[in-house]
């Protein structure tokens, strides 16, 4: 583990899943850790954990698509620590189904958070990164920000667009010292895919059948060293787990393939459902 002893660092949707792993990671690399969710209690058991084990920070109640409040979180920890050295804009919301079923309201819903909170995180710290002449910016998008999926439409756009901002302000960033980094996870078993909004009849039933046969995926403890390794290496990009690097590969020599395959599942996943009805 790298020593980020005096670093401090913000992490937003620090709650439960990834934002969880995230924080215990820095903390345990020795880094302050300003714990932000929009669910105070669940920042706070965040944060118990980690002075469990040592840890300090303190805790934050912060929506991401509220710019006031993000400007709030900003704030309150300059005025405490006087420097950001590192802001995970992680927090996010997730949703499955066709697009005939997506109503506008969902659209906003997944711009708001997925997009929106990136932007205003990004754009808050920059200026205080620039004066330092240093720090990291790290954006939680997804791999279905750099690939397309099947059944997450309006997901998958918010974290295409995520990714594109990352990488065109990590070239304009570089000139000031800022590093800046996408971080990609395949599907991780969270409470934010648990809570998915679905949107679609046979994906609802699809999802219910595949959690029922007690298919597991990997947890962010399972590939958070990883993760944290790529990013404190300053990559551009970071995949994880790694299982899913050769898909990318495969996406990007052969980018009609992806789409077709996933017409196929999606008619084979439609198919049945209409069988078993």
């Amino acid at each position: 583990m790298k020593n980020l002893n005096g670093m401090i660092s913000i992490v937003t949707g620090a709650g439960s899943g990834l934002g969880r792993a995230i924080s215990e990671y820095l903390a345990k690399c020795g880094a302050t850790v300003v714990v932000t969710d929009i669910n105070l209690n669940s920042a706070n058991e965040t944060f118990n954990r980690i002075k469990k084990n040592g840890g300090s920070g303190h805790v934050l109640c912060i929506d991401v698509c509220d710019v006031k409040a993000v400007e709030e979180m900003i704030s309150i920890t300059m005025e405490k620590y006087g420097r950001i050295d590192y802001l995970f804009n992680n927090a996010g919301a997730a949703s499955n189904g066709e697009f005939k079923d997506m109503t506008l309201e969902h659209w906003h819903k997944m711009m708001d958070v997925n997009f929106w909170g990136v932007i205003y995180g990004s754009r808050l710290v920059y200026p205080i990164m620039i004066k330092q002449g240093n720090g990291h910016i790290i954006n939680v998008a997804s791999f279905a920000g750099l690939m397309p999926g099947g059944l997450m439409t309006s997901y998958s756009a918010s974290k295409h667009a995520a990714v594109g901002f990352t990488l065109n302000l990590r070239s304009e960033a570089k000139q000031y010292g800022i590093r800046v980094t996408a971080l990609c996870p395949g599907y991780l078993e969270t409470p934010m895919h648990a809570s998915a909004i679905n949107l679609t009849d046979y994906v609802i039933e699809h999802d219910k059948e595949y959690r029922q046969k007690k298919h597991h995926y990997p947890t962010p403890e399972d590939c958070i060293n990883h993760m944290m390794r790529g990013i404190l290496k300053n990559k551009s990009i970071v995949v994880s787990p790694r299982i899913q690097i050769p898909f990318w590969w495969l996406y990007r020599f052969f980018p009609s393939l992806i789409p077709w395959i996933w017409a196929k599942i999606i008619r084979g996943i439609k198919k049945q459902y209409i069988k078993a009805k």
